[in-house]
């Protein structure tokens, strides 16, 4: 296995899309993350990608911006790493490429939204260094 990891392009973005799908377990079409994936790469998103050779089975988006209690700080969001390819270290090494590459770029925190009943990730997230600080509450309009 050949990893690499990486940014992917904003014109490449639509080939993130089968693995959030996944992600969401199909709640949300393909088409409207297409959509969703094209509008989100004009704002201050990132996509970062771990390739098997040219097969993506990684991914995270990053949301850059200035808060007011913590800084340049980035958000992580809709972390997913392919099946077959988890409880090998990947993750831990995807996470040590994302730091280093947010830290390159200035901030200097980072935060993330996990699902309150998605245990294997919140001892995944303490063992990075991460800590619980507050509750996500969400509303449709």
């Amino acid at each position: 296995m050949n990893f690499t990891f990486r940014i992917i392009s904003s014109e490449k973005i639509s080939d993130v899309i089968p693995l959030v799908f996944k992600l969401n377990q199909g709640r949300i079409s393909r088409a409207m993350l297409k959509d969703r994936f094209n509008e989100m790469v004009k704002q201050n998103y990132e996509c970062a990608v771990i390739y098997d050779d040219d097969k993506i089975v990684g991914v995270t988006g990053l949301w850059f911006c200035t808060r007011h209690y913590a800084g340049k700080s980035v958000e992580l969001d809709h972390v997913y790493i392919s099946e077959d390819y988890r409880s090998q270290g990947l993750g831990k090494k995807f996470m040590q490429w994302i730091n280093n590459y947010c830290i390159s770029k200035g901030c200097n925190s980072m935060e993330l939204n996990t699902y309150v009943n998605n245990y294997p990730s919140h001892k995944f997230y303490y063992n990075e260094g991460m800590e619980i600080w507050g509750y996500h509450f969400f509303k449709h309009l």
